[in-house]
């Protein structure tokens, strides 16, 4: 009989205890969202309609005007619902009850974080804005329509065409690259959640083949005092020259220096077209090629409106055709700075700018000119430039290119 007790008493130890540890492996978790417990609120998503206020959300949902005052004034300097933008969402938090009352509001104005507000209990509110994870990758490919278009079809950021045509915005025309054209780049995009891009923060290294002739660049700190960081490429020679390519980012050339141009309109007679247009939609950023001094920004029935940069005593450009300009005559600006948008002011059928060069008084081709480089690096730095890159050119030689095949 004792011995029945025991076994029966053994038993129901061992079945406890296995009740225990399956309980103890696989405890409920609790989960939360913005800090509020998920199984006793209730959380309402929704977006921002136009006429909608910060006010006007709250009083719909109960909340009295003196009340939403008081909250603003507790946490003025935490958060700013002055303006919420069409379109972004916010949350409504409400507690689990018969009374179902409004505990917070959350609103989204970027993937990057967001404004939080808790309307009871004790009144706070503070922004919020999320880690950021950074990781590095590679992209590569074969040219067949465009940069663009051959990041897009690899489901890579195409964004990393505006970075790339920055860096090699002194050596490739970018609106001329040809079927064939190879790249490869190693470059860091930035994350929130781990997950979700928002946009590429460097490149690190980036290689093109462009009508055979190789081409890397280098991310390279040349001035650690000033803190000045530029491209080099492989033969330690600064990307960077004294003027862009191109007086805007994107848009193609439709009609070169000419001096035999023939046109129809005039009896095909010999009509000298001594600059470069570049076709682009109304509005777009005009940029200045180089530094210098705005000498000139007027209007004539020909060249509409326009703005002369005088660089040096050697080189000039003027930029027609202007809807605006966004200077005015004496003030000195920097390579890249926005001088005015394209327009169809004066003699012009359709959107784009003229671009004009000067060299010692002449108007030239300035894609036939040999225009200065920048200061080259020192003997000493371009040593240690090239052990430097060592790893990251092996790193970036050793990338397959992909091909269409290979995708």
């Amino acid at each position: 009989m004792k011995i029945k007790i025991l076994i029966t008493a053994l038993i129901i130890l061992l079945s406890s205890c296995s009740n225990y540890d399956v309980e103890k492996e696989n405890p409920k978790t609790t989960e939360y969202k913005y800090g509020y417990n998920k199984d006793q609120y209730i959380f309402q998503e929704k977006k921002i309609k136009s006429g909608d206020t910060f006010g006007d959300i709250l009083e719909d949902v109960g909340i009295d005007y003196p009340e939403i005052f008081e909250a603003l004034q507790t946490t003025k300097g935490n958060v700013d619902f002055k303006k919420l933008q069409i379109g972004k969402p916010y949350t409504l938090i409400f507690s689990k009850d018969s009374l179902k009352t409004l505990k917070a509001f959350v609103y989204h104005p970027t993937i990057e974080g967001y404004s939080f507000i808790q309307l009871r209990d004790s009144v706070f509110g503070k922004t919020i804005v999320k880690p950021k994870t950074y990781k590095e990758r590679e992209a590569s490919g074969v040219i067949d329509n465009s940069l663009y278009v051959t990041l897009d079809e690899q489901n890579m950021n195409p964004l990393l065409t505006y970075y790339l045509s920055d860096i090699y915005a002194w050596t490739i025309d970018f609106f001329r690259l040809e079927k064939g054209d190879r790249f490869k780049v190693i470059y860091t995009e930035s994350f929130v959640d781990d997950t979700i891009s928002i946009g590429i923060s460097r490149v690190k290294a980036a290689y093109f083949l462009h009508r055979g002739k190789e081409q890397y660049a280098f991310e390279y700190e040349t001035d650690s005092i000033k803190g000045i960081v530029e491209y080099l490429d492989q033969d330690a020679k600064a990307l960077r020259r004294a003027f862009l390519q191109s007086p805007i980012k994107f848009g193609g050339i439709s009609s070169r220096y000419n001096l035999r141009r023939r046109i129809a309109y005039y009896g095909n007679r010999i009509r000298p077209h001594k600059g470069t247009d570049f076709a682009a939609p109304v509005g777009t950023a005009i940029l200045s090629t180089a530094n210098g001094t705005v000498v000139k920004s007027s209007y004539t029935r020909a060249n509409g409106r326009y703005v002369t940069v005088k660089h040096n005593n050697t080189y000039s450009t003027q930029y027609l055709h202007m809807r605006t300009s966004n200077v005015r005559v004496g003030q000195q600006i920097e390579q890249g700075d926005v001088i005015g948008w394209v327009g169809m002011t004066g003699n012009t059928s359709g959107p784009h700018v003229c671009y004009r060069f000067w060299k010692n008084g002449l108007q030239v081709d300035p894609f036939k000119q040999k225009l200065p480089e920048a200061k080259p690096i020192s003997e000493s730095l371009k040593k240690q430039y090239f052990r430097d890159i060592s790893l990251t050119r092996s790193k970036l030689d050793s990338i397959t290119i992909k091909t269409k095949s290979s995708i």
